[in-house]
C-alpha cells in the first residue's frame, strides 16, 4: 500500500509518517527556514498592517520545504496529499526542533 494516500485518522497517527518524510537533516533545516520566515512575516504583517505581505506567506514557507524534498529527501511532499496535517506537523517539527526532539 502506498502510505501516502493513506487516511489517516488522527494527527497522532500522522505524525511519524510526517518525520519519516523528513529523514534528512538539510531538509528539515530548509523548513526550519520557511517556517521561521512564515512567523516573521505574519508578525511584521499583524504589526505593520501591510496587509498585501500575507501573500508572501505561502510562497515563503512550501519554497524552502519543497526545495527541500526535490533535492534532499527526493520524495513528494505531504501537502498535496494531506494538506493539514501537513502544515500542522510542518508547525509540530519546528517546535521539536526547538525543543531538540528532532534533530536539526
Amino acid at each position: 500500500m502506498d502510505i501516502s494516500r493513506h487516511r489517516f485518522n488522527s494527527f497522532a497517527e500522522f505524525y511519524p509518517f510526517y518525520l519519516a518524510e523528513h529523514r534528512d537533516s538539510r531538509c528539515r533545516r530548509l523548513h526550519f527556514v520557511g517556517t521561521s520566515l512564515v512567523i516573521a512575516l505574519l508578525a511584521y504583517t499583524l504589526a505593520s498592517g501591510v496587509w498585501w505581505l500575507l501573500l508572501t506567506v505561502p510562497v515563503a514557507g512550501y519554497a524552502f520545504a519543497w526545495i527541500g524534498h526535490l533535492v534532499f529527501e527526493k520524495n513528494r511532499p505531504a501537502t498535496f496529499q494531506h494538506p493539514f496535517y501537513s502544515l500542522l506537523g510542518d508547525f509540530v517539527m519546528y517546535r521539536d526542533m526547538l525543543l531538540g526532539k528532532v534533530d536539526f
